[in-house]
């Protein structure tokens, strides 16, 4: 690999770069009550520390003598956006290619095998951008005990968890990440600072073939093919099919950065102008009527769930004073 030339981001914020679906989807999140409560019990039973054991036992943690090549594009990652810490970095066997930030008090970050043998260098650290980017947007709360319903709600009757309205926290969980994963693609084409390299990235993870095979420009006009079908019917398909999806197809992601791009957005921020984390923001105001928008359809994804507001608040509440 190719020596990474860093690009320092001092004391960026994430506020600089959130897409304002998350910033909206985080705070209407937040504000139903008992939801974080409910999340941090799920991580207090250990579900967090027996997965930390797990990569420690049966996954390779890497360092400047575990995979250098791989280590010395992280350190580039973490010194463009400037983080306050040093995080774990493993790398699991898995097939696909694909990776995850987890831990609420110390996070960590899981690379599938997939990736690391599929992406050149440049889309790897991308990835490795992504993931970084969740932990300085402080998605991991909620991204871990997301990754902890997926596990444990195919098990069927989970003892512990009884009363608790698991469907509903899922779904909702599932509604927020999706929208979380369009700021991660942003902090990533901040790191590479080539949106052009987040999209191909994207087009290999969506082709599962490496980018020398696909190509780039008719990924982006297939883009623009399925952003051109509007019609009521094909917005009711899309929103049918991604409801359990943890991230959004990789076309639509693909378009959401490129007008991120084209806003001017990027190029200030790149610039030097941007918030900083010693500037406070109120996310609620920040979002603004998106803020309502995801209210209404949390609201919508526990009545789907087969949950009102009201009752799903009430279990919470109900499974909370039994711990």
């Amino acid at each position: 690999m190719t020596s990474p030339v860093t690009r320092r981001l001092a004391g960026i914020s994430s506020k600089a770069y959130e897409h304002p679906a998350d910033r909206a989807a985080t705070a209407a999140l937040k504000a139903i009550p008992g939801m974080d409560a409910v999340v941090r019990k799920l991580i207090e039973f250990r579900y967090e520390r027996a997965f930390r054991q797990g990569l420690m036992a049966a996954s390779v943690r890497l360092g400047p003598q575990q995979l250098p090549e791989v280590w010395s594009r992280y350190e580039n990652v973490l010194a463009t956006l400037d983080m306050p810490g040093l995080y774990d970095l493993y790398v699991t066997q898995a097939p696909i290619a694909n990776a995850a930030a987890v831990g609420s008090q110390h996070p960590m970050i899981v690379v599938n095998s997939q990736a690391v043998s599929l992406f050149d260098e440049g889309e790897l650290e991308t990835v490795l951008a992504h993931e970084t980017g969740h932990i300085l947007s402080e998605h991991v709360l909620y991204q871990t005990a997301l990754l902890i319903l997926l596990q444990l709600v195919p098990l069927g009757r989970v003892p512990a968890l009884a009363g608790l309205p698991l469907i509903a926290i899922r779904s909702a969980l599932l509604e927020w990440f999706r929208a979380a994963e369009l700021s991660a693609d942003r902090a990533a084409t901040l790191v590479n600072r080539d949106p052009l390299v987040t999209a191909r990235t994207l087009m290999v993870m969506a082709a599962g073939l490496p980018s020398s095979r696909p190509d780039l420009d008719s990924f982006l006009r297939q883009g623009q093919d399925y952003g051109e079908w509007s019609s009521g019917w094909d917005r009711l398909s899309r929103l049918l099919n991604e409801l359990n999806l943890t991230h959004s197809y990789a076309v639509r992601r693909v378009a959401e950065l490129m007008e991120w791009v084209h806003s001017g957005d990027y190029e200030r921020i790149i610039g030097g102008n941007y918030v900083t984390r010693d500037q406070e923001t109120d996310a609620k105001e920040e979002a603004g009527k998106a803020y309502d928008h995801y209210r209404e359809r949390f609201r919508k994804t526990f009545e789907d769930a087969g949950e009102s507001v009201d009752k799903t608040i009430t279990a919470m509440n109900e499974w909370l004073k039994r711990r």
